[in-house]
């Protein structure tokens, strides 16, 4: 069994919201950064993936992306993380540019295809008609718009960071809930676990005499105590809940740790839920196999809970 001071550790930890640094996966972080020549707005969402997926939606260069990515990596390790970047480069006056030549043309050869006008609000959404509307990916080496960009980027960044880390704290406790749930099912198999070879003794005796008594017989002490000792190895589920124990251990360590791990805590809840289905099946008990239909429940939520982890 589990110590009750390690029960009470974990659960004065959680009640100190120290589950600081357990992420979830899923989170939204949104800046608007801009000066006098350029508004930059980043928004940021990410949701729950085995690896790491960086999709950004942008017109930026490729080294401006590469230093997009490298930010985002500072920030998250797992999970699918979609960047959308929306800029608007002004002029020195703050207003926008409308390249009549362009327009003209668009509208001429528009008219010689279909043969009618096209609205003069439908050319202004061309591509080209009206410039300092976007951000332009090819700056020179003395832009002082990219940082204004950048900082957006990582504004946003540091609101997703702060979601995310509130939604592990959240995430911990609940999780460190369950494993409360699951020591309180193990202890009671524990108590019952011996009570299920002094059943199957006392059961198998009884039988057994009243059938030799129609033959005028009785079995021997030494037959009834291998037969029991034989039974007794086989619904023996002491490693197992020691086992089951150890991963709730380590489950907890995990938690309190120093990094978010949904990896590892993936992997303790399916070694958890293996030991819990071999106690089930060697138990040989209605009432233990009700305790153990709990624990899987409990195993279930930590399961579904754990894939959102980082």
């Amino acid at each position: 069994m589990l110590p009750e001071s390690l029960n009470l550790q974990a659960r004065q930890i959680a009640s100190q919201g120290r589950f600081s640094l357990l992420h979830s996966m899923t989170g939204h972080g949104q800046a608007l950064v801009r000066n006098d020549e350029i508004h930059a707005l980043a928004e940021i969402r990410t949701v729950n993936n085995r690896f790491l997926k960086i999709n950004i939606n942008g017109d930026l260069a490729p080294a401006q992306i590469a230093e997009v990515e490298s930010a985002i990596k500072k920030h998250v390790s797992r999970g699918s993380v979609n960047l959308k970047l929306q800029t608007r480069h002004l002029n020195s006056t703050g207003e926008f540019h409308i390249d009549e030549k362009v327009l003209r043309s668009y509208a001429a050869q528009l008219h010689g295809i279909s043969g009618t006008e096209v609205d003069l609000q439908t050319l202004l959404t061309l591509p080209g008609v009206i410039s300092g509307d976007n951000y332009t990916a090819e700056a020179d080496e003395e832009d002082t718009t990219w940082p204004v960009v950048v900082q957006a980027v990582n504004d946003a960044l540091e609101k997703l960071t702060e979601m995310r880390q509130r939604e592990g704290r959240e995430m911990a406790t609940d999780l460190g809930s369950n494993c409360d749930q699951i020591i309180e099912q193990l202890s009671q198999i524990e108590v019952l676990a011996p009570r299920v070879v002094d059943n199957y003794a006392r059961k198998m005796t009884d039988r057994i005499n009243k059938m030799l008594e129609q033959l005028g017989s009785t079995v021997t002490e030494s037959d009834v105590v291998k037969e029991v000792g034989v039974f007794a190895e086989r619904v023996d589920i002491s490693e197992e809940t020691v086992r089951l124990h150890s991963h709730v251990k380590q489950f907890r360590e995990i938690l309190a740790g120093e990094q978010s791990n949904g990896r590892k805590l993936d992997f303790l809840s399916q070694e958890m839920l293996r030991e819990t289905n071999t106690i089930g099946s060697k138990a040989n008990d209605a009432e233990i196999a009700g305790h153990v239909v709990e624990i899987k429940t409990v195993i279930e939520r930590i399961r579904e809970m754990v894939q959102n982890v980082e």
